[in-house]
């Protein structure tokens, strides 16, 4: 028996809505990642190489990539269309081999009675600045699908079993062959006996009327770990919706929300935050108290603090979401002008101006010395 091709789309590793652009540039990745000249004497990579080439040569043609998303490796093969009696192949008799393997032909169909899994189900939660940096536990409400206690997923009457269809023998699908200029196709859609499911439930169960599961809402705890960013998700598995057919249930996926801080600001692990200083504390130099999210630290302020000046404290900032260290905390200064003087305080600042000289202002000497130039 020919070995099996693998999909073309999992050769390349892209989905089946990829564009164009997306599936070159996956060709690009995995023929240089499996390039014979790389890998002297490996037979698998040589082989790999070639599949991913073929792959391409497939997907990155219009025509032949609309066949293949309708008929599979059959509608890419060089004797696509040629009738049975033309030294070809019989389009209905593929169906049935298709159909032996995938539940047919051209639609890569699945057994309807297959475990499935349940879908996930997507929620938010809005969190302060703290609890993103040092984590919190929170409880979110769910409007989930859970798998019937009565009928344990069946959708039967407890006791019964439903009946495998009569028309689709329990593939949920039925085939309709025509004759055409091309050749015999074979066209499958869901069985109007039993709906697509393959089997038939005479005695539905009465607290999930057939469906196998009922809606519940249920409160649960989600742990939102240290470090989390606004905007992203955590994952709690086999919280979601119930799966079918003993299918596992899907997950709960949680979006966070970080509320704006007051006094900080984020970026990476990073808090940033601006602290407005007295012109007498840039001056002379002074011990600020200096909020962080770990609560207020000193901070001792040179001599001469210019206006804009940034400093840091180290480990003062975001812990990392991967639990290996901190970020630090950056602090600008400003200084803020002082309003509603009175005439002494106005007296005396003028005094003080002119006690000083162009040697006090290192700053202004530099503006007009460029400005000269």
């Amino acid at each position: 028996m020919a070995e099996q091709k693998r999909d073309y789309y999992e050769v390349l590793g892209v989905g089946r809505n990829a564009t164009e652009a997306e599936i070159k540039k996956a060709y690009r990745k995995m023929a240089k990642e499996n390039h014979p000249d790389l890998h002297p004497g490996d037979t698998a990579a040589e082989a790999r190489f070639k599949e991913v080439n073929e792959a391409y040569e497939v997907l990155s043609d219009p025509d032949k990539k609309a066949r293949y998303d309708q008929y599979g490796h059959a509608g890419v093969d060089p004797n696509f269309g040629a009738g049975a009696g033309a030294g070809g192949f019989d389009f209905g008799d593929l169906g049935d081999i298709f159909g032996s393997f995938f539940g047919g032909f051209g639609g890569w169909r699945t057994n309807p009675n297959a475990p499935q899994r349940g879908e996930s189900i997507r929620q938010n939660v809005a969190i302060s600045f703290e609890e993103a940096a040092f984590g919190c536990e929170k409880e979110v409400t769910v409007d989930r699908d859970e798998t019937c206690g009565t009928c344990h997923g069946s959708g039967c009457e407890p006791g019964t079993t439903p009946e495998v269809c009569p028309d689709c023998h329990g593939t949920g699908t039925v085939q309709v062959r025509r004759q055409t200029p091309m050749g015999v196709f074979a066209t499958s859609s869901p069985c109007g006996r039993c709906g697509g499911k393959g089997k038939i439930n005479h005695q539905p169960c009465k607290d999930c009327q057939g469906s196998g599961s009922v809606r519940s809402r249920k409160k649960i705890k989600a742990s939102i770990p240290a470090g989390i960013d606004d905007g992203q998700t955590i994952s709690i598995r086999g919280q979601g919706h119930a799966g079918k057919n003993g299918g596992p249930a899907g997950d709960l996926l949680i979006t966070v929300t970080v509320r704006p801080h007051e006094l900080f600001r984020r970026e990476g692990t990073s808090v940033l935050c601006s602290a407005p200083i007295t012109f007498a504390q840039a001056v002379l130099g002074a011990e600020l108290e200096i909020p962080t999210i770990d609560g207020k630290v000193k901070y001792t302020l040179p001599e001469g603090t210019q206006s804009g000046t940034t400093f840091r404290l180290k480990g003062k900032g975001i812990p990392s979401i991967n639990g290996r260290g901190r970020g630090d905390q950056y602090v600008t200064v400003y200084i803020e002008t002082p309003q509603n003087l009175n005439k002494e305080q106005k007296e005396a600042l003028k005094k003080f101006a002119q006690t000083l000289g162009e040697g006090n202002y290192e700053e202004n000497k530099k503006f007009f010395r460029k400005f000269k130039k």
